[in-house]
Order: structure tokens, then C-alpha cells, then sequence
């Protein structure tokens, strides 16, 4: 039995190596072009789960990553650090306004980044302290990727903004587009964090989620305006 138990222990170890190895050379030995594609796509996977949710998004959202919440801040510190800023508008008579307010495109990117990244962590220290249980850098993924329908949000203000109009209904289609932004990323950040907060304190971990995407859906309808 002794004589049969050792050779298995020596073909364990000698598999171990050769495992470990193909692991290093499926994710070492690619090309960079075919890793950024696997990221993006996992990244585009997130996002079209917390746009439509299902079943299977909280399982999906599970498996976090920081990528996507960065691309995500970042498109949307750079829309609304742009948007409006250049935006021509024209009075009755048809001729241009010059603006009457300095560039602010640095401290809105800088503000913007802080308040999506600080805000996140504040939620989520919240949820921790609540009881829930969650780690740290998962809840930051998935407060990230909710972010998402406010940042198609703040893309159509910034559209608006840009091409000046100043009518109604044109501030009819910020408001919706914003507010439909603000109760899609609740609803869909809710989902996830109901499931780690016990349901008798499930509304003091909503507050502070819906008082973060508020203040990022705020900043959108002040930057988009012309």
C-alpha cells in the first residue's frame, strides 16, 4: 500500500507544475489585443446585465472587476466636464451669446470623479456597517457598472446642451432622460444590495444609494444646460 501511495504523491506534484504552467500561458502568452477584447467584452456583458435585468445579473455582477466602473466614471466626468461648455446659443434675433462663465472643465472632471468614487465607498462602508454582507470592492463594482444609465443620460443632455436649445421641450427631455437615469440606476444598484441588507433595514441602505445617484443626476442637468 506504502509502495502504491507514494507514486500517486509524486504524480500529484508533478502534475501541479504542468497545471499551473498552461494557466500562465493561456493568460501570459496572448496577444494584448485579444486580452483588451476579452475585458471589453466581460465589461459590455456587465453593462447590457444591469441595463436589463434578469436572474442572472446579480450572479454575473458577483465576479467583480474595476474596469468597467472606470471607463464608466471616466466617460462620464469627461461628457459632463464638456458638455454645454462650448455650446453656441443664440438670442431672438438669431446671433450668438458669448457665455458668461469661465471654462470649469477641470474641477467638474475632478468633481465628478470624486463624487462617483467617494460617494461608492461611502454606500458601501454604510452597507457594511448596516450588516450586510458584502465585500468592499464588490459593492464598488456594482454601484460602478449602475452608473451606466446615468451616463446614457448625461450622453443625450450633452447632445441637447450642445446644439443650444433653450425651448421647453428640449428641457422636458433632460429632465426625463435624467430622472429615467436616476430611478434605473437605483432600482438596478437596489437589486444587489437588498440581497446582502436585512429587508428591516433595507431603506436605510437605499437612502444614501438614491442621495449618490441624485447628486450625479443633479450635476448632469446643471452641466447640460445652455
Amino acid at each position: 500500500t506504502n509502495s502504491n501511495t507514494a507514486p500517486n504523491t509524486q504524480n500529484m506534484r508533478m502534475a501541479a507544475p504542468t497545471t499551473s504552467s498552461s494557466l500562465e500561458e493561456t493568460t501570459l502568452d496572448e496577444p494584448v489585443s485579444e486580452t483588451l477584447n476579452r475585458e471589453l467584452r466581460a465589461i459590455a456583458n456587465k453593462m447590457h446585465k444591469v441595463a436589463w435585468m434578469n436572474s442572472d445579473s446579480k450572479a454575473e455582477l458577483r465576479n467583480w472587476d474595476l474596469w468597467g466602473p472606470l471607463v464608466l466614471c471616466l466617460v462620464l466626468a469627461i461628457t459632463l466636464s464638456t458638455s454645454a461648455t462650448h455650446a453656441t446659443v443664440m438670442d431672438a434675433k438669431g446671433r450668438p451669446l458669448k457665455p458668461d462663465h469661465q471654462d470649469e472643465s477641470a474641477p467638474v472632471f475632478a468633481s465628478v470623479f470624486v463624487i462617483v468614487w467617494c460617494g461608492a465607498a461611502v454606500v458601501t462602508i454604510n452597507a457594511v456597517l448596516l450588516g450586510g454582507t458584502v465585500s468592499f470592492f464588490q459593492s464598488i463594482c456594482v454601484l460602478g457598472y449602475c452608473v451606466f444609465p446615468l451616463t446614457i443620460a448625461a450622453l443625450v443632455c450633452m447632445g441637447i446642451g450642445w446644439s443650444g436649445c433653450v425651448s421647453r421641450v428640449c428641457l422636458l427631455v433632460r429632465l426625463s432622460a435624467t430622472g429615467v437615469g436616476l430611478l434605473w440606476s437605483t432600482k438596478a444598484s437596489m437589486g444587489f444590495l437588498d440581497e446582502v441588507v436585512t429587508s428591516k433595514r433595507s431603506a436605510l441602505a437605499a437612502y444614501p444609494v438614491y442621495l449618490f445617484y441624485a447628486a450625479i443626476a443633479w450635476i448632469i442637468i446643471i452641466r447640460s444646460s445652455p
